[in-house]
């Protein structure tokens, strides 16, 4: 019989593993519940023609990247590869910016086709925020400071800087294209062939070109900082200010673009050097014009989004909190196998009268010895024994002591602890 395995880039998260991400979503629950933002759950299924209209049809992310495929009624549908399309859609078509401003946020699965790395997954996971109706510098910088905020509840920030720019307008993209075109064109023997391609449909792409062969040409070519507009330009010196004011330093990179075509104005990445190459943490920025292409009204919007697997292979990598998991509290154990159903209630009595506790029972058949030394690996706190004379039995792993207590006396023992004997900490 062959061996079943799971799809390439797609990987079970085990139990030993779930406990860290549990924190972390804590953490980040906690940050986006203290600025305000609301949770908003999105479909993993979306129409295809959302992402071509919204990404762009000559990103790679549309042209190479997408999960897609027919339904049983023949609609074009794909696994969403990024959410920020997909919330958009969901604001629209419910109307949630009628006389009013939004701050959403999301967690979950995205889908891309890519060359499975470290750091780098076909299914991952983001957690992203999106506002809406805030055209100002002030939401952008707000923003950035969630995201420091994360970073530092995390114990990661010594680790990742904080790149900025600003992309423009249409418009002012329009003016800086032909240049950056005409300039590509001068250096043909130089770009690679992924570039030649990108000339044609998306040749901002071609500034975040890692070819270390292109990175001369790509830094004396033309910056699109250079061809702001007086309002582009006081938006992205508003923000450097209001980062300035918080203590939050950064570097403008001109060649920092994104890899969507929604972004307009300020855009920025949280990088790491800690990761090899894939060292992108967070990215994000404002997309004003993207509301306008699935309805007549224009919404400013901006967001982020931050890689969750690549954030808890930085924190592990750095040493940071890669040890948390759910240990139990109180192990209860039996010394003759008939115990095991006076067992199972006394953990229930247990749970009843220490609510705060974690309790386990083990039901594995083994001996004492064998379930003692289970309790012991868990990583529990205490070990309760019901002995074959109905008496019981309380270790304190912690103090190093045992006693023999009534059922009544051990869940009082625990609840006092920092009063007790057993209290050694």
């Amino acid at each position: 019989m062959s061996k079943i395995q799971s799809i390439r880039g797609m990987h079970s998260i085990l139990p030993d593993e779930t406990p860290m991400w549990q924190w972390l979503e804590s953490k980040v629950r906690a940050i986006t519940y203290r600025y305000g933002y609301q949770e908003v759950r999105l479909p993993i299924l979306e129409p295809v023609a959302l992402f071509e209209r919204a990404v762009g049809e000559s990103t790679d992310i549309v042209s190479k990247e997408m999960y897609n495929f027919l339904d049983k009624s023949g609609e074009h549908i794909t696994l969403r590869p990024e959410g920020t399309s997909g919330c958009v859609r969901a604001v629209v078509e419910n109307n949630m910016c009628y006389n009013t401003t939004q701050r959403l946020w999301y967690q979950g699965p995205m889908f891309r086709y890519e060359r499975p790395q470290k750091g780098r997954l076909r299914q991952f996971t983001q957690f992203g925020v999106e506002t809406f109706g805030m055209p100002g510098a002030d939401i952008d910088a707000e923003l950035i400071y969630m995201a420091w905020d994360i970073f530092k509840v995390l114990n990661v920030d010594r680790f990742i800087r904080l790149e900025i720019n600003s992309l423009g307008t249409l418009p002012e993209r329009k003016e800086h294209r032909k240049e950056l075109v005409s300039w590509f064109n001068q250096h043909r023997d130089v770009l690679d062939e992924d570039s030649l391609r990108r000339l044609e449909s998306n040749p901002l792409r071609i500034l975040d070109s890692k070819n270390p062969d292109m990175q001369t040409m790509i830094e004396e070519a033309p910056r699109l900082l250079d061809f702001l507009g007086e309002e582009s330009r006081e938006h992205f010196d508003t923000l450097r200010t209001l980062l300035d004011n918080a203590g939050i330093q950064y570097v403008v990179n001109p060649r920092l673009v994104r890899g969507l075509d929604y972004y307009t104005r300020t855009v920025f990445e949280w990088i790491t050097d800690e990761l090899g190459s894939q060292g992108t943490v967070c990215g994000g920025g404002r997309y004003d014009g993207l509301v306008e292409l699935f309805s007549d009204k224009k919404l400013p919007a901006s967001g982020f989004a931050i890689g969750i697997e690549r954030l808890l292979l930085l924190i592990q990598t750095t040493g940071g909190d890669s040890n948390i998991h759910h240990s139990p509290d109180i192990v209860v154990t039996y010394e003759q196998q008939e115990d095991n159903i006076e067992a199972l209630l006394l953990a229930n009595t247990l749970r009843q009268h220490l609510p705060t506790k974690k309790v386990f029972s083990d039901f594995s058949g083994s001996r004492l010895k064998r379930q003692h030394s289970n309790a012991l690996k868990s990583g529990c706190r205490y070990i309760v024994t019901l002995n074959a004379d109905r008496r019981l039995g309380l270790w304190d792993l912690v103090g190093n002591r045992h006693e023999t207590l009534r059922l009544e006396e051990i869940w009082k023992t625990i609840n006092a602890a920092g009063k007790t004997a057993f209290q050694t900490e």
